[in-house]
Protein backbone atom coordinates (compact mmCIF):
# COMPACT_ATOMS: atom_id res chain seq x y z
CA UNK A 1 0.00 0.00 0.00
CA UNK A 2 1.16 3.74 -0.90
CA UNK A 3 2.25 5.74 2.18
CA UNK A 4 0.52 9.04 2.02
CA UNK A 5 2.14 11.88 4.61
CA UNK A 6 0.03 14.97 4.77
CA UNK A 7 1.80 17.90 6.33
CA UNK A 8 -0.39 20.75 7.81
CA UNK A 9 -3.78 19.94 9.40
CA UNK A 10 -6.27 23.00 8.51
CA UNK A 11 -9.70 22.55 6.65
CA UNK A 12 -7.85 20.94 3.10
CA UNK A 13 -5.53 19.10 5.14
CA UNK A 14 -7.65 16.83 7.16
CA UNK A 15 -10.37 16.42 4.43
CA UNK A 16 -7.65 15.39 2.23
CA UNK A 17 -6.48 12.72 4.82
CA UNK A 18 -9.67 11.48 5.59
CA UNK A 19 -10.45 10.63 2.23
CA UNK A 20 -7.16 8.99 1.36
CA UNK A 21 -6.86 7.35 4.79
CA UNK A 22 -9.74 5.24 3.63
CA UNK A 23 -6.78 4.06 0.36
CA UNK A 24 -3.82 4.27 2.13
CA UNK A 25 -1.18 4.37 5.38
CA UNK A 26 -1.73 7.87 6.11
CA UNK A 27 0.93 10.44 8.32
CA UNK A 28 -0.46 13.87 9.30
CA UNK A 29 2.38 16.03 10.23
CA UNK A 30 1.14 18.71 12.43
CA UNK A 31 2.26 21.52 14.51
CA UNK A 32 0.71 21.61 17.40
CA UNK A 33 1.22 19.00 20.14
CA UNK A 34 -2.51 19.67 21.64
CA UNK A 35 -3.78 18.63 17.65
CA UNK A 36 -1.41 15.49 17.67
CA UNK A 37 -3.27 14.16 21.18
CA UNK A 38 -6.45 15.14 19.62
CA UNK A 39 -5.95 13.05 16.61
CA UNK A 40 -4.35 10.26 17.99
CA UNK A 41 -7.57 10.18 20.46
CA UNK A 42 -9.98 10.50 17.99
CA UNK A 43 -8.77 10.26 14.82
CA UNK A 44 -10.16 12.48 12.15
CA UNK A 45 -13.99 12.75 12.16
CA UNK A 46 -15.25 13.85 8.78
CA UNK A 47 -18.86 15.50 8.75
CA UNK A 48 -20.23 14.54 5.23
CA UNK A 49 -22.11 16.55 3.19
CA UNK A 50 -25.41 13.74 3.67
CA UNK A 51 -25.18 14.09 7.32
CA UNK A 52 -23.29 11.06 8.30
CA UNK A 53 -19.61 10.93 10.03
CA UNK A 54 -16.85 9.06 8.86
CA UNK A 55 -14.19 8.29 11.42
CA UNK A 56 -10.80 7.32 10.27
CA UNK A 57 -7.45 6.84 12.48
CA UNK A 58 -3.96 7.96 10.56
CA UNK A 59 -0.60 7.96 12.09
CA UNK A 60 -0.11 11.67 13.55
CA UNK A 61 3.25 13.27 14.52
CA UNK A 62 4.73 16.64 14.28
CA UNK A 63 8.50 15.89 13.27
CA UNK A 64 9.27 14.52 10.13
CA UNK A 65 11.52 11.88 11.35
CA UNK A 66 9.47 9.19 10.20
CA UNK A 67 8.83 9.58 6.73
CA UNK A 68 8.94 6.68 5.09
CA UNK A 69 11.31 6.80 2.16
CA UNK A 70 8.02 5.14 -0.19
CA UNK A 71 5.90 7.90 0.73
CA UNK A 72 3.98 10.58 -0.95
CA UNK A 73 4.62 13.84 0.40
CA UNK A 74 1.33 16.48 0.34
CA UNK A 75 1.85 20.14 1.54
CA UNK A 76 -0.96 21.67 3.09
CA UNK A 77 -0.09 24.58 4.92
CA UNK A 78 -0.94 27.70 4.10
CA UNK A 79 1.35 29.64 1.97
CA UNK A 80 2.24 31.90 5.75
CA UNK A 81 3.42 28.73 7.00
CA UNK A 82 5.58 27.48 3.95
CA UNK A 83 8.60 29.21 4.90
CA UNK A 84 8.76 26.78 7.92
CA UNK A 85 8.23 23.67 6.10
CA UNK A 86 10.52 24.22 2.83
CA UNK A 87 13.66 23.56 4.72
CA UNK A 88 12.48 20.17 6.08
CA UNK A 89 11.38 19.64 2.57
CA UNK A 90 14.61 19.72 1.46
CA UNK A 91 16.27 17.13 3.86
CA UNK A 92 13.87 14.60 2.11
CA UNK A 93 15.00 12.36 -0.51
CA UNK A 94 15.19 13.68 -4.30
CA UNK A 95 12.90 10.64 -4.80
CA UNK A 96 10.26 11.80 -2.85
CA UNK A 97 7.56 12.93 -4.76
CA UNK A 98 5.96 16.48 -3.60
CA UNK A 99 2.19 17.67 -3.95
CA UNK A 100 1.49 21.71 -3.03
CA UNK A 101 -2.25 22.61 -2.69
CA UNK A 102 -1.65 25.52 -1.51
CA UNK A 103 -3.80 28.63 -3.01
CA UNK A 104 -2.25 31.26 -5.10
CA UNK A 105 0.50 31.76 -7.21
CA UNK A 106 3.24 32.81 -4.92
CA UNK A 107 4.45 29.07 -3.86
CA UNK A 108 4.69 28.06 -7.29
CA UNK A 109 8.57 29.11 -8.26
CA UNK A 110 9.40 28.50 -4.39
CA UNK A 111 8.66 24.59 -4.54
CA UNK A 112 10.42 24.40 -7.91
CA UNK A 113 13.37 25.24 -6.03
CA UNK A 114 13.88 22.17 -3.94
CA UNK A 115 15.58 19.41 -5.29
CA UNK A 116 13.37 16.69 -5.22
CA UNK A 117 12.91 14.62 -8.94
CA UNK A 118 9.14 15.27 -9.18
CA UNK A 119 7.29 18.44 -7.56
CA UNK A 120 3.39 18.37 -8.54
CA UNK A 121 0.55 20.79 -7.60
CA UNK A 122 -3.07 20.24 -6.50
CA UNK A 123 -6.03 22.85 -7.29
CA UNK A 124 -8.63 22.02 -4.50
CA UNK A 125 -11.97 22.26 -5.81
CA UNK A 126 -13.71 20.78 -2.72
CA UNK A 127 -15.28 22.52 -0.14
CA UNK A 128 -13.89 22.31 3.77
CA UNK A 129 -14.20 23.76 7.01
CA UNK A 130 -12.13 22.82 10.04
CA UNK A 131 -14.18 22.44 13.23
CA UNK A 132 -12.43 21.78 15.92
CA UNK A 133 -8.60 20.00 16.05
CA UNK A 134 -9.72 16.86 14.55
CA UNK A 135 -13.51 17.33 13.01
CA UNK A 136 -13.74 18.67 9.25
CA UNK A 137 -17.14 19.26 7.82
CA UNK A 138 -16.86 18.44 3.47
CA UNK A 139 -19.17 21.66 2.44
CA UNK A 140 -19.16 20.63 -0.63
CA UNK A 141 -17.75 18.01 -3.62
CA UNK A 142 -15.16 19.42 -6.18
CA UNK A 143 -12.30 17.94 -7.80
CA UNK A 144 -8.55 17.73 -6.98
CA UNK A 145 -6.86 18.95 -9.91
CA UNK A 146 -3.40 17.70 -10.60
CA UNK A 147 -0.52 18.85 -12.62
CA UNK A 148 3.26 18.40 -12.51
CA UNK A 149 6.05 21.53 -12.33
CA UNK A 150 8.72 19.07 -12.96
CA UNK A 151 8.96 15.23 -13.25
CA UNK A 152 6.30 12.85 -14.82
CA UNK A 153 2.12 12.38 -13.65
CA UNK A 154 3.77 8.42 -12.55
CA UNK A 155 4.51 9.66 -9.44
CA UNK A 156 1.19 10.52 -8.11
CA UNK A 157 -0.82 8.07 -10.35
CA UNK A 158 -1.88 6.26 -7.32
CA UNK A 159 -3.83 9.46 -6.21
CA UNK A 160 -5.65 9.58 -9.95
CA UNK A 161 -6.43 5.81 -9.36
CA UNK A 162 -8.76 6.77 -6.29
CA UNK A 163 -12.70 5.86 -7.50
CA UNK A 164 -14.42 8.34 -5.02
CA UNK A 165 -17.49 10.36 -6.48
CA UNK A 166 -17.18 12.73 -3.40
CA UNK A 167 -13.43 13.19 -3.77
CA UNK A 168 -12.73 13.19 -7.67
CA UNK A 169 -8.96 13.53 -9.00
CA UNK A 170 -8.66 14.80 -12.26
CA UNK A 171 -5.01 15.30 -14.79
CA UNK A 172 -4.55 19.12 -16.22
CA UNK A 173 -1.69 19.56 -18.06
CA UNK A 174 0.01 22.42 -17.33
CA UNK A 175 0.56 23.58 -13.47
CA UNK A 176 1.06 27.51 -13.88
CA UNK A 177 -2.65 27.95 -15.72
CA UNK A 178 -4.30 25.55 -13.10
CA UNK A 179 -3.05 27.68 -10.43
CA UNK A 180 -4.09 30.87 -12.46
CA UNK A 181 -7.43 29.60 -13.17
CA UNK A 182 -7.68 28.93 -9.47
CA UNK A 183 -6.34 32.03 -8.16
CA UNK A 184 -9.14 33.90 -10.18
CA UNK A 185 -11.96 32.26 -8.39
CA UNK A 186 -10.51 33.31 -5.38
CA UNK A 187 -9.75 36.90 -6.07
CA UNK A 188 -13.44 36.96 -7.35
CA UNK A 189 -14.88 35.14 -4.53
CA UNK A 190 -12.37 35.81 -1.53
CA UNK A 191 -11.51 39.62 -1.06
CA UNK A 192 -15.10 40.55 -1.45
CA UNK A 193 -16.57 37.81 1.20
CA UNK A 194 -13.80 38.81 3.52
CA UNK A 195 -14.52 42.65 3.34
CA UNK A 196 -18.71 42.78 3.14
CA UNK A 197 -18.57 39.60 5.87
CA UNK A 198 -20.88 37.69 3.57
CA UNK A 199 -21.44 33.90 2.59
CA UNK A 200 -20.18 33.14 -1.17
CA UNK A 201 -23.90 33.07 -2.75
CA UNK A 202 -24.90 36.74 -1.21
CA UNK A 203 -22.30 37.73 -4.10
CA UNK A 204 -24.64 36.26 -6.82
CA UNK A 205 -28.08 37.06 -5.35
CA UNK A 206 -26.91 40.70 -3.95
CA UNK A 207 -27.42 43.06 -6.71
CA UNK A 208 -24.47 45.59 -5.99
CA UNK A 209 -22.25 42.89 -4.65
CA UNK A 210 -22.69 41.28 -8.02
CA UNK A 211 -22.19 44.59 -9.99
CA UNK A 212 -18.70 44.51 -8.49
CA UNK A 213 -18.00 40.88 -8.94
CA UNK A 214 -18.67 41.26 -12.77
CA UNK A 215 -16.23 44.56 -12.81
CA UNK A 216 -13.65 42.26 -11.39
CA UNK A 217 -14.04 38.93 -13.59
CA UNK A 218 -13.85 41.81 -16.87
CA UNK A 219 -11.22 43.69 -15.39
CA UNK A 220 -8.96 40.42 -15.14
CA UNK A 221 -10.14 38.70 -18.03
CA UNK A 222 -8.72 41.72 -19.39
CA UNK A 223 -5.38 41.31 -17.90
CA UNK A 224 -5.43 37.22 -18.71
CA UNK A 225 -7.16 37.01 -22.15
CA UNK A 226 -6.41 33.72 -22.27
CA UNK A 227 -8.30 32.33 -19.12
CA UNK A 228 -11.71 33.95 -21.14
CA UNK A 229 -11.51 30.54 -22.62
CA UNK A 230 -11.32 28.46 -19.21
CA UNK A 231 -13.58 31.05 -16.85
CA UNK A 232 -16.99 32.63 -18.20
CA UNK A 233 -18.89 35.26 -15.85
CA UNK A 234 -21.57 32.51 -15.66
CA UNK A 235 -18.46 29.65 -14.37
CA UNK A 236 -17.95 32.52 -11.18
CA UNK A 237 -21.75 32.90 -10.34
CA UNK A 238 -23.03 29.15 -10.55
CA UNK A 239 -19.68 28.60 -7.99
CA UNK A 240 -21.08 31.11 -5.75
CA UNK A 241 -24.20 29.03 -6.11
CA UNK A 242 -23.17 25.68 -5.33
CA UNK A 243 -20.72 26.90 -2.42
CA UNK A 244 -23.82 29.48 -1.29
CA UNK A 245 -23.19 28.69 2.16
CA UNK A 246 -19.56 28.70 2.36
CA UNK A 247 -17.77 30.52 4.04
CA UNK A 248 -14.73 31.82 2.31
CA UNK A 249 -11.25 30.76 3.80
CA UNK A 250 -10.50 34.79 3.45
CA UNK A 251 -13.55 35.43 5.74
CA UNK A 252 -12.79 32.80 8.43
CA UNK A 253 -9.15 34.21 8.88
CA UNK A 254 -10.90 37.28 9.41
CA UNK A 255 -13.60 36.34 11.83
CA UNK A 256 -10.69 34.19 13.69
CA UNK A 257 -8.24 37.12 13.35
CA UNK A 258 -5.94 35.57 11.54
CA UNK A 259 -3.86 36.92 8.73
CA UNK A 260 -5.19 36.22 5.72
CA UNK A 261 -3.56 34.98 2.24
CA UNK A 262 -4.40 38.11 0.53
CA UNK A 263 -0.99 38.66 -0.38
CA UNK A 264 -0.17 35.16 -2.10
CA UNK A 265 -3.37 35.19 -3.49
CA UNK A 266 -4.44 38.50 -4.57
CA UNK A 267 -1.13 40.08 -4.05
CA UNK A 268 0.32 37.64 -6.63
CA UNK A 269 -2.18 38.01 -8.99
CA UNK A 270 -1.78 41.83 -9.16
CA UNK A 271 2.19 41.48 -9.69
CA UNK A 272 1.74 38.99 -12.41
CA UNK A 273 -0.55 41.21 -13.94
CA UNK A 274 1.84 44.46 -13.68
CA UNK A 275 4.44 41.99 -15.39
CA UNK A 276 2.40 42.14 -18.37
CA UNK A 277 1.84 45.77 -18.42
CA UNK A 278 -2.13 45.70 -17.26
CA UNK A 279 -3.50 47.39 -14.05
CA UNK A 280 -6.32 45.87 -11.76
CA UNK A 281 -7.18 48.88 -10.06
CA UNK A 282 -10.61 46.99 -8.79
CA UNK A 283 -8.93 43.96 -7.37
CA UNK A 284 -6.11 46.39 -6.15
CA UNK A 285 -8.78 48.23 -3.87
CA UNK A 286 -10.11 45.32 -2.57
CA UNK A 287 -6.58 43.92 -1.73
CA UNK A 288 -5.80 47.12 0.13
CA UNK A 289 -8.99 47.11 2.27
CA UNK A 290 -8.40 43.38 3.03
CA UNK A 291 -4.95 44.98 4.51
CA UNK A 292 -6.30 47.47 6.40
CA UNK A 293 -8.92 45.09 8.37
CA UNK A 294 -6.19 43.29 8.89
CA UNK A 295 -3.64 45.68 10.30
CA UNK A 296 -7.20 47.04 12.48
CA UNK A 297 -7.24 42.79 13.96
CA UNK A 298 -3.70 42.26 14.19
Amino acid sequence: MRKIVVIGAGSVGMLMASFLAEHFEVTVIVRRKEQEEAIRKHGIIRRNLDGTVTETFVNVTSGYAEIAGDSLVIVAVKYTHLKDVLPQLEKLSIDMPILFVQNGLAHFKEALKLPQKSIGFGSCQFGAQKENDHTVIHRGVGVLKLAVGRGNHEAYQSLLDVKNGLFPVQWVDDAETMLLEKALYNCFINPLTAILQVKNGDLATNGHARKLLEVLYEECMEAFPEQRKLISFQDVIALCEKTASNTSSMLQDRLMNKKTEVDSIVGAVIKKAEQKGKRLPTLKTLYHLVLAIEGEKT
